[in-house]
């Protein structure tokens, strides 16, 4: 399958896996690189000096292109660049923050650019200050989300009417027709993160990945959104979260209750109580854990299943 975004980046399929927090490690950038279609390490949860040791491993476990996602809000921005740039990586996902900001300085390395966004502002923000592509990420999303609480299908027919750049779609895509849809809409390639947190090569906690698949609809909400939006699992921690509301607690309030490391506490170390339990709503649609390569592989079997049927309408 051949379109802009395989040729962006040079990949068999337009599959991206989200770079996670806490999630998405070399084992599975590479496993999702090595089944066609594009692995990001999640810088965000990463040291600077974990994440070269990420890049450098992540290299010898594949020979296919893979990416780093940099939060740009992130502390040690400066020391994170110069890596990326020192091992060699050729593609950068950013996003939560100014796409101004690297985005020139990363392509004048050789590197290719795309900026995660929630609106068709930010989207055209991005197309201005040159990036490859942009990534539109819908309130369905998992972890930290836009405030504007606008859908992926709605989001991606509105960008896609005034983006010139390749368009990325995230948020409740899980599966091969849902990647079909969004194609349809207009995406040139999807974003995929909830599914792979459950794959076998994500660092998530077991009894992570084990909750995520037991999750139902309904189960996750989009909360806190006076600190930064993040769509959470329906947890105890949650639930002390929904008791301050209920207080008309105040920001500094919250902001004591998350603490630090909640994520994590969550997320990585497996505390299903108080940890933060960061999910999509596509959860419900996922059932079982797989390898990264068997996902990447029913997913690409299901979008031209689903094509085909179509065709035949």
């Amino acid at each position: 399958m051949e379109n802009s975004i395989t040729k962006l980046f040079g990949i068999k399929y337009p599959i991206i896996q989200a770079g996670m927090v806490w999630v998405s490690g070399y084992k599975l950038a590479a496993a999702v690189s090595n089944s066609g279609g594009l692995g990001l390490i999640g810088a965000g949860s990463m040291y600077p000096d974990v994440l070269r040791e990420h890049i450098q491993k992540c290299k010898r476990a594949t020979n296919k292109p893979f990416g780093v996602n940099l939060p740009l809000f992130y502390p040690d921005l400066e020391q994170v660049f110069n890596i990326i740039v020192e091992e060699g990586v050729k593609i950068v996902f950013t996003s939560a923050g100014n796409p101004k900001l690297l985005t020139k300085r990363f392509q004048d390395a050789g590197i290719k650019v795309a900026h995660v966004v929630s609106s068709v502002k930010f989207a055209l923000k991005s197309q201005e200050a040159g990036v490859d592509a942009v990534v539109t990420e819908g309130f369905e999303a998992g972890g930290h989300n836009g405030r504007e609480e606008t859908t992926t299908f709605t989001l991606i027919p509105m960008v896609k009417e005034q983006l010139k750049v390749p368009l990325i779609a995230a948020g409740g895509i899980a599966t091969g027709r849902g990647m079909l849809a969004a194609m349809v809409l207009g995406a040139d390639g999807v974003q995929i993160g909830s599914r792979f947190v459950t794959s076998e090569e994500s660092s998530a906690h077991q009894n992570f990945k084990d909750t995520v698949v037991n999750t139902p609809d309904g189960g996750t909400e989009l909360t806190l959104k006076e600190l930064m939006p993040v769509r959470l699992i329906k947890n105890d921690f949650y639930n002390q979260v929904q008791e301050l509301y209920k207080k008309k607690a105040s920001i500094e309030e919250l902001q004591d209750l998350l603490g630090r490391a909640r994520a994590k506490r969550g997320m990585f170390e497996g505390d299903l109580i108080e940890g933060e339990l960061e999910i999509g709503q596509v959860a419900g649609l996922i059932h079982k854990i797989m390898p990264a390569g068997k996902i990447v592989e029913e997913i690409m079997a299901e979008f031209l299943s689903a094509k085909a049927q179509l065709s035949s309408l």
